[in-house]
């Protein structure tokens, strides 16, 4: 009986990495990428959040009010929309969010309040419909350090929460993750 359990446990997980598992093995097609793809996770309680992005660098150009406009859905990352998945339910800055994979973009402002945006379709680039957006919710950027290539990691973790944080540039915008 114990090992049915154990069986059964297992083929649940496996069950819902699987969506993550297929796009992020589709994302390139094996071939080198001037914006290299990568991956984060952490788990929040018993919930695991996971995100695969392509990291632009800045490479000498200016990025926000320049290369990403001012005002504009940017794609959060470069090549495919950047795919974050939630094992469990979760809310995100407060608004609920149902266990799933969907496309983070975002739009930042040159006054520092960003809007985050979790939306259903998973895509190429910036083929983005604003009728499939889950949540819409509004941040603000910081300061921060010169990061040459744009980076997705966690901080302030804790048994129920984490702030999940974009850095490029010299900018830093996080947002509160809580299971």
């Amino acid at each position: 009986m114990t090992r049915l359990l154990t069986l059964s446990v297992l083929l649940g997980f496996f069950t819902l990495l699987l969506p993550y598992t297929s796009s992020a093995q589709e994302r390139g097609g094996g071939e080198v990428r001037a914006s290299p793809n990568a991956s984060v996770s952490q788990t929040i309680g018993t919930t695991v959040v996971s995100i695969t992005y392509g990291r632009p660098g800045v490479k000498g150009r200016q990025v926000f009010g320049g290369l990403e406009s001012w005002g504009e859905v940017w794609r959060t990352g470069a090549n495919e929309s950047t795919a974050i998945t939630f094992s469990g339910d979760v809310t995100v800055e407060g608004e609920t969010v149902e266990a799933g994979t969907y496309s983070l973009y975002s739009i930042p402002r040159e006054n520092g309040n960003w809007t985050i945006i979790l939306n259903s379709q998973l895509s190429w680039g910036t083929q983005y419909d604003a009728s499939q957006d889950v949540i819409r919710v509004d941040v603000q950027a910081e300061e921060a350090p010169m990061r040459e290539w744009f980076m997705i990691y966690f901080r302030n973790l804790s048994e129920s929460s984490a702030e999940r944080v974009l850095h490029w540039e010299n900018v830093r915008v996080p947002f509160t993750i809580e299971a």
